[in-house]
């Protein structure tokens, strides 16, 4: 089976984890600090908090601005769930907005009418999470423009996009939102095995971030309500989570950051070979954008109903038993039972419906070979057929 994603491991990343093996520590050492500042200068962000997972980062982003009871947060409905999830677990309401037909992305003209409409009603979003699916970014301007005029705050989940760059400038910078979170999934651009970080330019949401990520915990004097004891001492000062990297993720995720432009150029050489063998298929292929540039953690493609008889099950059913390891990405979030309890049905979201109905993931990694790139491409084709 050819899989759809997969991590890129080579010898160096072995021995950087063996030398952790081999330390004095294996959590709270030098090398959690080191990979921290090594994504801080990588993406052009002020401060970085790397945890066990992006939706560790996400949690924590949400709680930083201070989403709880009685606000509400909005994000895509094509996602992972933890991208809504994340309101859930602060005790705040979920809803979705619709997509762009072509980006497959949040859409901003739908997020401007949905806006105007929860004006009138009183029912403004305290924070959106726009997704950067398959390492593409939103349009973060546009996005930007809104929370300046509606006041909410802004997430990018680029779990996706760690290496992309829109407008110039790498996401990460924060530069049209006040936090963004990466994924080190395996499957994600680098990996650290589970992992995740969360950026941002903005120091008190930085702080309140590190705070909660360590059980709320403060060795800091000044933050403490009365002189400490000892050398040992330490105060809880808040209630917080134990979201804490280990040494072992972040000397995989330092030795994975120096490989960072080789996966990237690899990813965009698959995607742009998959652009000329797939051109003559009845397939929608990922649009481009002359301000966006992709890291390409997926290549999707949807089935054109108006020419193909077959459904989606039927190819995806045709290209597993070739042994091509497509998925989808994703189902819509509020499909999904425990969304339905909370009083969503289908139809929501139209348009991201349709891509549903549609999508298919083919694999891309950079370990996957020519030959299997062209395997994957045949599949397709007399899939179709």
């Amino acid at each position: 089976m050819i899989p759809y994603g997969r991590q890129s491991i080579n010898q160096l990343d072995i021995d950087a984890v063996v030398e952790v093996l081999n330390s004095d520590f294996l959590t709270q050492g030098h090398r959690v600090p080191e990979f921290e500042e090594k994504l801080a200068a990588r993406f052009d962000a002020e401060y970085a908090l790397a945890v066990n997972s992006a939706t560790s980062a996400l949690h924590l982003a949400c709680l930083a601005m201070g989403l709880g009871p009685g606000d509400w947060l909005w994000t895509s409905p094509i996602t992972f769930v933890a991208s809504a999830n994340c309101a859930l677990y602060c005790g705040a309401s979920v809803d979705f907005v619709d997509i762009d037909s072509l980006t497959n992305n949040l859409s901003p003209k739908k997020l401007a009418v949905k806006l105007e409409a929860a004006a009138k009603e009183g029912m403004l979003p305290k924070v959106l999470v726009a997704v950067h699916l398959a390492g593409f970014s939103c349009e973060m301007k546009a996005i930007r423009e809104l929370s300046k005029k509606y006041g909410f705050k802004v997430i990018e989940d680029a779990s996706h996009a760690v290496g992309g760059i829109y407008e110039s400038s790498p996401i990460g910078a924060c530069e049209y939102s006040d936090i963004t979170v990466f994924s080190f999934h395996p499957v994600k651009i680098i990996t650290t095995g589970e992992g995740g970080c969360a950026l941002t330019n903005q120091s008190d949401l930085a702080r309140k971030m590190r705070l909660l990520s360590s059980h709320g915990i403060t060795r800091e004097e000044n933050s403490m309500n009365k002189k400490p004891e000892g050398p040992w001492y330490y105060q809880q000062i808040d209630l917080g989570f134990n979201y804490r990297m280990t040494e072992l993720q972040a000397a995989l995720g330092i030795s994975q950051l120096s490989r960072l432009d080789t996966f990237l150029l690899r990813r965009d050489l698959l995607a742009k070979r998959y652009d000329e063998l797939l051109a003559h298929l009845p397939v929608c292929l990922p649009s481009r954008s002359t301000t966006i540039k992709s890291s390409w953690h997926l290549y999707i493609v949807r089935l054109d109903q108006s020419y193909i008889h077959q459904t989606r099950l039927e190819v995806f059913t045709s290209m597993r038993q070739a042994g091509i390891g497509v998925n989808v990405h994703y189902i819509p979030v509020y499909h999904q039972p425990y969304y339905e309890e909370l009083g969503f049905r289908k139809g929501h979201c139209p348009t991201a419906e349709d891509y549903y109905a549609s999508a298919i993931s083919l694999p891309l990694h950079p370990g996957l070979k020519d030959e299997e790139q062209r395997a994957v491409a045949t599949a397709l084709e007399l899939a179709l057929i």
